[in-house]
C-alpha cells in the first residue's frame, strides 16, 4: 500500500510579519496589530481574510494511512514554533513519499506552506522534486495540478472549475459523515488568541478525518475500492476513534450514525 497523508492547516494572522511590513505598528501588541490589519483588509477588500503569505501556521492536522493502520493527530505541540511544524510535515513526505490528500490544498494549504517554508528557510527536496532527483517525479509530482501525488478533492470533484467548488462541511454531511462540529476556520484566530489551542487542534483533527472519509467515498466511485473494502475502511476509522476516550472523538462518533 502506498501511504496516504491527509493534511489540513489552521492559520492565524502573522503579527510579527505585519509589524515588519508596517513600521507604524511597531509598538502595538499582537492583538492590536491583528485588529488593525483586519480593519484595513475589510476597508480595502470587504472581508478580513489576509493574504496567504501573512497566514501563520498554527496547526497541521494529519491522517496517515498505511499498511500499519490508520492514525490521526496534529503535528508537534501547541506551543511549537511554526518552522518546527513545517519541518515535521515535509520530513514525513521525504521519508514516506505518500499520496497527499486535501480539501482545497492547491488553493490554500500548499501555497501557505510554500510561503511560510520560504520565510523560515525550511528545505523540502522530495516535495519540490519535479524530476531533477527522481526521474519518476517528472511525470507525477506534488506540484503539478493534474498529477496524482497530491489529490485536492475539492479541485478534482469540481473538475478544476472554481465555480463548481463545494464546501467540505456540506459535502461530508451529505455523504453521511459528521462534518464540522462546533467550530469553523473563521473562529480559529479568536480561539487561539483566547488560549483555546487544544480546541483548535482537535477541530483540525476532525477536519482531516472528514476529508479522509470523503476520499474513501471518492475511491469507491472511482472503483479503487469495492463495497466491502470501502466498508472496511470506514470500520477501521470508527474502531480507531472509539478506542480513545477523547471528547472530540466521542462527539464525532455521536454525529456519525451507522447506516
Amino acid at each position: 500500500m502506498i501511504p496516504t497523508l491527509v493534511f489540513d492547516l489552521e492559520t492565524i494572522p502573522d503579527a510579527d510579519g505585519l509589524r515588519r511590513l508596517n513600521p507604524e505598528w511597531a509598538d502595538l501588541d499582537d492583538d492590536a496589530v491583528v485588529e488593525a490589519a483586519l480593519a484595513r483588509r475589510r476597508e480595502t477588500h470587504g472581508n478580513d481574510f489576509l493574504p496567504l503569505h501573512l497566514q501563520q501556521i498554527a496547526v497541521i492536522g494529519c491522517v496517515f494511512r498505511d499498511d500499519q493502520g490508520f492514525r490521526v493527530r496534529t503535528l508537534g505541540q501547541a506551543d511549537d514554533p511554526e518552522e518546527v511544524l513545517i519541518s515535521g510535515f515535509f520530513k514525513t513526505i521525504g521519508h514516506y513519499t505518500p499520496t497527499l490528500v486535501s480539501w482545497n490544498g492547491s488553493g490554500f494549504d500548499l501555497p501557505v506552506l510554500h510561503y511560510r517554508s520560504l520565510i523560515h528557510g525550511v528545505a523540502a527536496p522530495r516535495y519540490w522534486d519535479t524530476g531533477e532527483d527522481d526521474r519518476d517525479f517528472r511525470f507525477n509530482n506534488y506540484l503539478n495540478r493534474y498529477h496524482t501525488r497530491h489529490v485536492d478533492l475539492m479541485d478534482v470533484l469540481a473538475k478544476f472549475n472554481g465555480r463548481a467548488n463545494a464546501p467540505l462541511d456540506q459535502l461530508a454531511k451529505l455523504c453521511g459523515f459528521p462534518g464540522k462540529l462546533d467550530m469553523d476556520g473563521g473562529q480559529v484566530w479568536q480561539a487561539w488568541h483566547a488560549g483555546q489551542r487544544d480546541h483548535v487542534r482537535n477541530y483540525c483533527e476532525t477536519d482531516v478525518v472528514n476529508t479522509w472519509l470523503v476520499y474513501c467515498r471518492y475511491r469507491l466511485i472511482k472503483g479503487e475500492l469495492d463495497a466491502a473494502a470501502y466498508a472496511a475502511e470506514l470500520a477501521l476509522v470508527r474502531d480507531t476513534l472509539a478506542a480513545t476516550d477523547a471528547p472530540h472523538w466521542q462527539e464525532f462518533l455521536s454525529a456519525w450514525p451507522h447506516v
